[in-house]
């Protein structure tokens, strides 16, 4: 039976509670700063503490999150400013109610000690199309919507949020209204494309403060890139010991979330938007792809065959362990450009050599694989994920260890051409994830040396059975009367 591995984070060590009730005054924000930038798909908060200890031995820290902001949030690292390698990551589901992370800080604050704490997270499906449709040579505007405060179980004695878009075209913007008790100079500026909420002072952590004065506002910006989904990914990674190889095929269902078209394609005025070099942002003609060092056979195609619009550039490969400078770009351009609303299925796939990705213990006997759990395309967010990794047949005492929580995991047995028995599969479900979620599922397993020699001997044995039963056909009569 397979068996898990968990590892405890160096820094980010709990889970989160419903309530406030759990933190008490020992600490105070000196400052808090929130800063957004917008997106398509993807929205990135980076959230600054600046904490002050109120009690002596102060250990633990803890940050809130309101129900809309965890719903949204599909990853987050917290981390002490200017020392990254204590961050740790984890993964959230939706929630229905305010809800405290606890952070266990690196040593023990005395009074007074002061702190700088770093929360950033990846915010999904944050963003909406507003209007909902435009025609294809009109722009992309979208609407984003957020809490003014920045809520904490702590009193607060400043704190300030930064709304920022890519491009300075912002449309409109909310002003806060009965915010006056609070503010010194200004509700709120803009400055090109930033829109900065605050300063805001002695902002309070009662429910009564937050059912008063808690608001939401929102940014109505202009977006130059195409809004896209990928409402389901399926990567099934083959494992072949025989061939030195390991095969990656991906499957996915993408979806442009953008405007939807008012009124009809028109082949001529895109062609038009191409030659001019103004092709309406809302427009997906093409990706690009970065896969491993080193691949081979690489192949697109989509429901209606194989598409030709794609180009390789392969990077030579690299040992396992040494860090890869080079990527093998694998530029990608659909049958059809894919407008706002459209959808587009296709399937692609590559081999990179088995010894790149896998080591082996030769004191145990282990194989250790890793396999990355997507290729993510820029900018995107895939809603469904499932990833298949096929171990070669008689692989026995599995075990394996996700780098993020999955939604789940099970152990089949997947069956393909000269197999006797079947090969075991580790199948993984994931949801919202990012180019954050790129990292490695690692595997081993160990293989005995008869289930290396079962498929030679299950080989030989069927030819064998062939000849034999030809050389004996050849010798039987099976004529009524003799000649």
């Amino acid at each position: 039976m397979a068996r898990r591995w968990w590892t405890l984070p160096l820094f980010l060590v709990s889970a989160l509670a419903p309530s406030f009730s759990l933190a008490g005054p020992a600490f105070e924000n000196t400052a808090i700063v929130r800063t957004i930038e917008l997106g398509g798909s993807l929205v990135h908060v980076s959230t600054t503490y600046a904490v002050k200890a109120l009690e002596p031995g102060q250990t633990t820290y803890q940050i809130a999150l309101s129900k809309a902001e965890r719903a949204k949030t599909s990853w987050l690292e917290a981390k002490v400013k200017a020392r990254l390698h204590l961050s740790s990551s984890a993964r959230m589901s939706p929630g229905v109610a305010e809800y405290l992370l606890s952070i266990s800080l690196p040593k023990a604050l005395a009074v007074n000690g002061t702190l700088n704490l770093v929360l950033e997270t990846m915010q999904t499906h944050a963003t909406r199309p507003f209007p909902e449709q435009a025609a294809q040579n009109e722009p992309q505007l979208l609407k984003y919507e957020t809490d003014l405060f920045t809520i904490s179980p702590y009193t607060t004695l400043v704190q300030r949020t930064k709304i920022k878009s890519i491009a300075p075209n912002v449309i409109s913007y909310t002003t806060p209204h009965d915010v006056d008790s609070f503010v010194r100079d200004g509700s709120v500026t803009r400055s090109g494309g930033t829109i900065t909420y605050g300063p805001y002072h002695d902002i309070q952590t009662d429910t009564d403060f937050v059912a008063k004065h808690q608001q939401s506002v929102s940014v109505h910006y202009s977006f130059d890139y195409p809004v896209i989904e990928v409402e389901t990914l399926h990567r099934t990674a083959e494992i072949s010991h025989w061939g030195s190889n390991l095969n990656i095929e991906d499957k996915a269902h993408l979806h442009n979330a953008g405007p939807t078209l008012k009124g009809h394609f028109s082949r001529l005025e895109y062609q038009s938007q191409n030659f001019q070099r103004k092709q309406a942002p809302h427009i997906l003609s093409d990706f690009t792809l970065h896969l491993p060092p080193g691949v081979t056979n690489a192949y697109f195609y989509d429901q209606n065959g194989n598409v030709s619009t794609s180009h390789l550039r392969t990077a030579p490969s690299v040992a396992k362990g040494s860090k890869a400078v080079q990527y093998s770009v694998l530029q990608l351009r659909p049958r059809y450009p894919v407008l706002g609303g459209w959808n587009y299925s296709y399937t692609i796939g590559f081999d990179t050599p088995l010894q790149d990705s896998v080591s082996y213990d030769a004191k145990d006997g282990v194989y250790m694989v890793g396999v990355p759990v997507m290729t993510p395309i820029p900018g995107t967010v895939v809603n469904d994920a499932e990833v298949k990794i096929i171990l070669p047949e008689g692989a026995t005492n599995v075990k394996f260890v996700s780098p993020f929580p999955e939604i789940s995991n099970s152990m089949s047995t997947h069956i393909s051409y000269l197999d006797t028995v079947g090969r075991p599969a580790v199948t993984f479900t994931y949801k919202n994830l990012t180019y954050k979620h790129t990292d490695n599922i690692y595997v081993s397993y160990q293989v005995p040396l008869s289930a290396h020699l079962k498929k030679v001997l299950s080989v030989s044995a069927a030819f064998f059975s062939l000849f034999a039963f030809a050389f004996m056909a050849r010798r039987v009569n099976l004529n009524l009367h003799k000649k």
